[in-house]
């Protein structure tokens, strides 16, 4: 999803800290990848990781997607919120949670959208996350815009339920899939994966939506962040 100018028509007093966390976390207790097992990252990698996403959520929630009552990083929390409501797995919750951080990287985006320009934030994004994550993360955040491509043919409703920004990326992206895309996609390890977070990514528009804070999925991601191979 594409942002708008950094503080045009913020919603009053939105930030990405501001909203309580949820009474209880999906990823507590066993849920694969949560605190409770073993690091597999040193703690210097940890906080690294930690504090460059702090940092990318800082900036963005001070920046709106064009069209969108919402911050960019809010939307980002509001996308993970929709994964969490669902119990999905800590991987997918991340991925929901950071899909859009190739736009908080890129601060071209919304002249890039006037251009009609396609800065392919998934790569860049995904790129940017695999130095800390795996591709259990990494791909579904790589693939979220193919699986919008894909659900415009698989899902006969789908494309009526886009906001009137994601329709024109869509055409700055090429369009529902057509041909042997289609199979191409569906036939990638993490394609389910893809579209579910895709879902979420449409769905987290929503302003009056109750967001946990970023710092409510420290424990989830730290659980997540490998050594590079």
């Amino acid at each position: 999803m594409n942002e708008g100018p950094a503080g045009a028509g913020m919603p009053s007093g939105e930030t990405a800290e501001d909203q309580p966390a949820p009474a209880a976390a999906p990823w507590s207790a066993a849920a694969p990848g949560s605190a409770s097992e073993p690091a597999s990252a040193s703690v210097g990698l940890v906080q690294e990781a930690l504090a460059a996403i702090h940092a990318l959520f800082a900036a963005g929630s001070a920046a709106q997607y064009l069209g969108e009552p919402v911050s960019q990083a809010g939307h980002s929390l509001r996308t993970a919120a929709c994964a969490v409501a669902t119990g999905a797995a800590p991987t997918l919750v991340a991925a929901a949670l950071l899909h859009d951080v190739g736009h908080m990287l890129d601060h071209d985006s919304a002249a890039a959208l006037a251009r009609a320009e396609d800065i392919r934030h998934e790569d860049t994004g995904a790129a940017w996350l695999a130095r800390w994550f795996g591709p259990e993360v990494t791909e579904p955040v790589r693939l979220h815009v193919a699986a919008k491509r894909y659900l415009c043919v698989m899902d006969p409703g789908y494309y009526d339920r886009l906001s009137p920004v994601s329709r024109r990326t869509l055409t700055m992206q090429g369009g529902p899939f057509e041909g042997d895309e289609l199979a191409a996609f569906q036939a990638l390890p993490h394609a389910d994966a893809a579209a579910a977070v895709r879902r979420w990514d449409d769905a987290g528009k929503d302003p009056a939506a109750v967001i946990a804070p970023l710092a409510a999925y420290d424990d989830l991601l730290a659980g997540l962040i490998r050594e590079p191979r």
